[in-house]
């Protein structure tokens, strides 16, 4: 279960930090930017690999979505949110990220400033079982049959789009 006391910074539309929120009211309809960290893994062989979000996500459970993806906690900077995230989730430690881009998601219980990254990595990927139901890479053909038939999160789809659509 997600700790809904867990602060996050609260960020304006620059990433300037002007507050802190906890989880659970930043989840809660509130709508208050706050930032997080997206890694998108790819292997040499052009595969992208995706999570499996657990059913008991507050937001999105039992939808695939992108391989890393993670609130910066209030406190931290950027690269060391990614390097945590992606330790904690897929258990890796030895990658070399770029970053993409950031932009600002608009769910319907929230709201985030999105950092992406991508890597290409071609080790052995340890998805962390108490926070993920698992992964594994797929080819681009597979990921665009999947979407628009809700078995990806609405916030994978719109990013890959944005970046490789």
């Amino acid at each position: 279960m997600d700790n809904k006391k867990e602060l996050f910074p609260v960020v304006d539309e620059n990433g300037l930090v002007i507050g802190s929120i906890d989880r659970g009211h930043a989840h809660d309809g509130s709508r208050i930017l706050h930032p997080v960290v997206h890694l998108h893994l790819f292997n040499s062989a052009g595969e992208l690999y995706l999570q499996k979000r657990p059913q008991w996500k507050d937001i999105q459970p039992g939808k695939w979505d992108t391989a890393t993806g993670g609130h910066i906690d209030f406190g931290e900077d950027v690269e060391t949110a990614l390097r945590r995230e992606v330790r904690e989730e897929l258990g890796i430690v030895d990658f070399e990220s770029q970053f993409l881009g950031k932009y600002i998601f608009e769910g319907k219980r929230e709201r985030e400033l999105v950092y992406v990254f991508k890597a290409v990595y071609d080790g052995t990927v340890y998805p962390n079982k108490e926070e993920l139901d698992g992964g594994k890479f797929f080819k681009k053909e597979e990921i665009v049959d999947c979407m628009g038939k809700d078995m990806m999160t609405p916030n994978f789809e719109d990013e890959y789009q944005k970046f490789w659509g």
